[in-house]
């Protein structure tokens, strides 16, 4: 439990046996509370070998899957969806019991496919091959880096055969830091597979016809790190035309625009671009405190505000605010930057939010439970700067923030993997209570 930089100390890592594969998860629980049990992989034994999984989503139909693994008589030790995946990967379909290299990806995975269309990543390590899986929908990213040498690594002609390993992440921004290049995404439905061979795609399962990919949107606007590449375009650029976007939406009488560091940074430098207003940091982040959004209370949230900012007063006493954040979700956090901000000088603030009211709860990977949890919700909504402390709030639209994101997409990705415009399409069940499948209970 905790950090992975003091989970795996030094000392710890030397006992790990070193081998040529293996798989590893950091967890964001949605489902199964936070403790010990529930961390991931998942290991099970089957009648082939051990199979070990990881899992990033959440799955819609869980009760059902429960309840179908339950009458085949396995037992349940957690109250985690990923244990259940693996435990629905255990059983075999009753006509491909023989013993054969694919029999993971053939029919167990296809299997798992098709019982659950959404939410899932997962890595599926089996023998000697992990295998890297990505639902029909694309709900959750995933992308292949490869290892090279690190006199290669900024390199941009180093090809396919300077590749010494292969690695498998949700986000692109991890691999520089091991040594890896980014080499693609999986594709939506995708399973690919890596061994000693290499990479190779096994096969894509499609959705049912006429429905489009279904990639979460607020991935671009707040959980991904900006430098992390989806669907063939860096997420800070997406930012940046999600800041130029509102600015045409919702321009203000203001004298600096800044920003509520660090991931609306790029919104608020798309923001003073697009309006012509200069760009000031109004605001000192402490790097030792974590996200106050996943906090698990109200009480742990606000107490992290308090530690989290200082007030850079110089910059803006005595003039007019345009403050960028990139989401309000509760709205515990800008009120006291607000408040602090006023105390230290500021003539007005005025909060533009880089993407649309968050009013409906995610059931497939990101923890927004309850609709009354959603400050969009509350009848405080309705006079929302009041409520907050601002001069004015103005929120970017559903079509801006689709336009922003889509704009960018690449024609080509760098694996000559074409993308074309029918497969291009996002989650924003958040936003718009539009779920990509029907939900079960």
């Amino acid at each position: 439990m905790g950090l992975v930089n003091s989970a795996f100390s030094p000392e710890a890592l030397q006992k790990l046996r070193h081998d040529n594969l293996g798989i590893c998860h950091t967890r964001y629980s949605t489902t199964g509370i936070s403790e010990l049990q529930n961390c991931q992989p998942f290991v099970v034994d089957t009648l082939h070998g051990k199979i070990a999984v990881a899992h990033n989503g959440e799955l819609i139909n869980a009760q059902a899957l429960r309840k179908r693994v339950m009458r085949h008589g396995v037992g349940l030790s957690t109250g985690s969806d990923s244990e259940l995946i693996t435990q629905l990967l255990a059983l075999t379909p009753p006509m491909e019991e023989q013993d054969t290299p694919d029999w993971v990806a053939r029919p167990v995975i296809k299997n798992l496919m098709s019982e659950t269309p959404t939410s899932y990543s997962l890595l599926v390590m089996f023998r000697d091959v992990i295998y890297a899986v990505r639902d029909p929908y694309g709900n959750r990213p995933l992308c292949i880096g490869r290892i090279v040498p690190v006199s290669k690594l900024y390199s941009s002609g180093s090809g396919e055969q300077d590749t010494e390993g292969w690695v498998v992440s949700s986000e692109s921004c991890s691999f520089q830091s091991i040594g890896a290049k980014y080499y693609r995404e999986v594709l939506p439905g995708e399973i690919v597979q890596l061994s000693k061979h290499g990479v190779k795609s096994l096969s894509v399962v499609a959705r049912p016809e006429g429905d489009a990919p279904a990639f979460c949107i607020f991935e671009y606007v707040y959980f991904a790190r900006p430098d992390t590449i989806f669907e063939g375009q860096m997420v800070y650029t997406v930012r940046q035309r999600c800041g130029r976007q509102l600015a045409i939406e919702s321009p203000t009488d203001a004298d600096v625009v800044s920003t509520v560091p660090e991931s609306a940074t790029p919104a608020a430098l798309g923001y003073a671009q697009q309006s012509g207003l200069p760009y000031i940091e109004v605001l000192c982040k402490n790097r030792y405190v974590g996200r106050t959004f996943i906090q698990p209370n109200t009480r742990l949230r606000q107490l992290g505000v308090a530690k989290k900012f200082g007030a850079l007063s110089d910059n803006f006493a005595g003039k007019r605010v345009v403050l960028i954040d990139d989401s309000i979700v509760r709205g515990n956090t800008i009120s006291p930057i607000i408040k602090l901000l006023k105390e230290a000088g500021a003539t007005e603030v005025h909060i533009r939010v880089a993407s649309p009211p968050i009013r409906f709860p995610c059931y497939m990977g990101i923890n927004i439970p309850t609709k009354e949890e959603l400050i969009a919700n509350r009848p405080e909504f309705k006079d929302i700067a009041g409520y907050i402390g601002a001069d004015s709030v103005k929120y970017l639209t559903i079509e801006g923030l689709v336009s922003a994101v889509q704009e960018g997409i690449a024609t080509k990705q760098e694996n000559k993997v074409i993308v074309s415009q029918k497969r291009v399409g996002h989650c924003t069940a958040c936003l718009t209570g539009k779920y990509p499948v029907e939900l079960e209970w």
